[in-house]
C-alpha cells in the first residue's frame, strides 16, 4: 500500500481509466461510501493523490451544488491528466450508475404492482437504511474531531430536521462557522507554496461559459420541441435549477428533490421515492441518480404523444444531462483555486466547517428514510417554526427493524461487504414477503 502522504508519479492515461473504471463499478452505499471506495483505490492503494489533495478536493466538492462524490472523481481525475482526465473520470463514476437505473426504472414502471418486485423493495430498504447509518457513523469519525465540529454537525442536523431551513443557508452559516471557530488547525497563513500566484480569471470565466453552451443547447432545444409547461419542459426546468441551487451534496439534494416531486409536482408517490432511493443506494454510481428514476416514472405516467417506455428514457437521460453537467464545468473551471488555495488555513477551517454540516445533513435523511422503511404511517406536525416528523405506533413493521438491526450488525461488527449485506436482506425480506402475502391471502 502506497503512503497517502506523498503521491507517486502521474500514472498513464490508460491506467487511470481501468481505476476509474473500477471504482465506478464498485461504487455503491452512497457518497460516504463512493467516497472511501476513491480514497482506498487512488489514495490509500495506488497513491496517486496525496491525502491533503484529497481532502481538499473532497471540501470543495461539498461546498458546490451538486453530487460531491461525481464531483470529487471530477476533480481527482483533473489532477492527474487535465480536462480529459476530468471528463473520463467523472464519466466512468456515472456510467454504470446510468445503466442499472435506466434498466431497473424500465422493470419497475412495468411489474411495480407484482408481488415479486414488491418482496425485493420490502428486504433492500432496511439494507439500505442501515448502509446509511453506517455512513453516518463512518464519515462523523473522520471529519468531526472536537467539540466545534460536534456542534456544528448537530446545528446542521436540528436545522434541517426540525427547522426545514433552507440548505444554501446552512452551508453558510457552517463556512462561517468553522472559520470563527478555526477549525483544521492554526489561523497563521501557511509559507512556502510553490505558486503564490492567482491563477487567470480569463481562463475559469472561458471554461464556464464553454460548460454553460454545451449544458443549455440540448436542453433550449428540447425545451422549444415539447414547451415548458409539458412533463419534460417541467423536468427539465425543475432539474436545471435544482442543479445550480443545491448545495451540501447528494444527500441535500434528495430532500429538495423527494419533496418537490412528490408533493410539488405529484410525478411520483411517496413510497415510490423510497423504492427509487433504495434503487440507487443498490447500485453503483452517485445516488443522487435516482432524479433518472424519478424523471423516468414523471415521463413514463405522462407519455402521449410518446410510447410510454420510450418518453421515460428520454426523461432519463434529459435530466441526467442537466443534473451532471454541470458539476464538469463547475470542477474545471475552479480546480486550479483548490491548487492556489492550498495552504490558507482560514479557509481551509470554512471548508471544515461545511464538511462537518454535512455529517448533520446525512443523519437528517437517513431518518426519514427510516421511518418511512419501518413505519407504514408516517406524518408531519408543524408547530410554528418547528416541523416534527411524527409516526403512528401501530403501524411498525417488525421485520423492517429487524432487518434494518440484522444490516447494522452485518456492516458493522462482522464487517460484511455492502454487496453481501445488501443481498442478504433482500433474500430474507423477498421470502418473508412472500411468505406473509401467502398466509394472509
Amino acid at each position: 500500500m502506497a503512503d497517502p502522504s506523498t503521491p507517486t508519479p502521474t500514472p498513464s492515461f490508460g491506467a487511470a481509466l481501468r481505476a476509474w473504471a473500477y471504482v465506478g463499478l464498485n461504487s455503491f452505499g452512497g457518497p460516504a461510501g463512493q467516497i472511501g471506495v476513491m480514497h482506498r483505490e487512488i489514495v490509500e492503494r495506488r497513491g496517486w493523490v496525496s491525502e491533503q489533495a484529497f481532502l481538499q478536493g473532497l471540501n470543495y466538492s461539498m461546498l458546490l451544488p451538486g453530487p460531491e462524490a461525481q464531483q470529487l472523481a471530477t476533480y481527482l481525475g483533473w489532477r492527474l491528466h487535465g480536462l480529459r482526465g476530468s471528463v473520463a473520470a467523472g464519466a466512468l463514476f456515472i456510467l454504470p450508475g446510468v445503466v442499472a437505473i435506466m434498466a431497473l426504472s424500465v422493470l419497475y414502471a412495468l411489474y411495480e404492482s407484482t408481488a415479486p418486485v414488491q418482496a425485493l423493495f420490502y428486504g433492500i430498504k432496511p439494507a439500505v437504511v442501515a448502509v446509511v447509518l453506517v455512513a453516518v457513523w463512518r464519515l462523523a469519525r473522520r471529519v468531526i474531531s472536537g467539540r466545534a465540529a460536534g456542534a456544528i454537525a448537530i446545528g446542521a442536523f436540528v436545522a434541517i430536521f426540525f427547522l426545514d431551513v433552507p440548505f444554501p443557508l446552512i452551508v453558510i452559516g457552517a463556512a462561517l462557522a468553522g472559520w470563527g471557530a478555526r477549525l483544521g488547525g492554526s489561523t497563521r497563513e501557511a509559507s512556502g507554496r510553490p505558486d503564490s500566484s492567482a491563477p487567470p480569471a480569463r481562463r475559469a470565466l472561458t471554461t464556464l461559459a464553454v460548460a454553460t453552451a454545451v449544458w443549455l443547447a440540448p436542453t433550449l432545444a428540447v425545451l422549444l420541441l415539447v414547451g415548458p409547461h409539458s412533463v419534460l419542459g417541467q423536468l427539465l426546468i425543475f432539474f436545471s435549477v435544482a442543479a445550480l441551487v443545491t448545495f451540501g451534496g447528494a444527500y441535500a439534494v434528495l430532500a429538495y428533490v423527494a419533496q418537490q416531486a412528490v408533493t410539488g409536482y405529484g410525478w411520483l408517490s411517496a413510497e415510490q421515492m423510497v423504492d427509487g432511493l433504495g434503487m440507487a443506494e443498490s447500485t453503483p454510481g452517485p445516488l443522487i441518480m435516482v432524479v433518472q428514476f424519478v424523471a423516468f416514472m414523471a415521463a413514463f405516467g405522462a407519455a402521449p404523444p410518446l410510447d410510454p417506455l420510450a418518453a421515460g428514457v428520454l426523461g432519463a437521460l434529459l435530466v441526467t444531462w442537466v443534473t451532471f453537467v454541470p458539476s464538469f464545468g463547475f470542477i474545471v473551471a475552479g480546480a486550479p483555486y483548490v491548487e492556489y488555495l492550498q495552504g490558507r488555513p482560514r479557509l481551509e477551517a470554512a471548508l471544515a466547517g461545511v464538511t462537518a454540516a454535512v455529517v448533520g445533513v446525512i443523519l437528517n435523511l437517513g431518518l426519514w428514510f427510516g421511518l418511512q422503511t419501518v413505519f407504514a404511517e408516517t406524518y408531519e406536525l408543524r408547530l410554528g417554526p418547528l416541523r416534527l416528523h411524527t409516526i403512528e405506533p401501530a403501524s411498525l413493521d417488525v421485520v423492517a427493524l429487524v432487518l434494518v438491526g440484522l444490516g447494522l450488525v452485518l456492516l458493522l461488527r462482522l464487517r460484511w461487504p455492502l454487496l453481501l449485506t445488501l443481498a442478504f436482506s433482500a433474500s430474507v425480506g423477498f421470502v418473508w414477503h412472500l411468505l406473509a402475502g401467502a398466509i394472509a391471502g
